[in-house]
């Protein structure tokens, strides 16, 4: 399993961390994922051969959230 750290701007409270979490792990692949508003983060564990990072960064930013760099 791979991890990917990443900055994600405008998580304001618990139901957007919800809302990332659900987005991710809608994905095959995605096996972990912990956001926090209050650090703005979300950690990924997932399988790569499933599914590539930038996909993932994807699905955040479809959510309605902004991944910073």
């Amino acid at each position: 399993m791979e991890k990917l750290h990443l900055k994600v701007e405008g998580i304001t409270c618990g139901g957007c961390e919800k809302s990332i979490k659900n987005a991710l792990l809608a994905h095959d692949g995605v096996s972990d994922v912990v956001a926090s508003h209050e650090a703005g983060t979300v950690d990924v564990e997932f399988d790569a051969a499933k599914i590539q990072p930038g996909l993932l960064r994807q699905a955040v930013e479809d959510a309605g959230f902004d991944v910073a760099g």
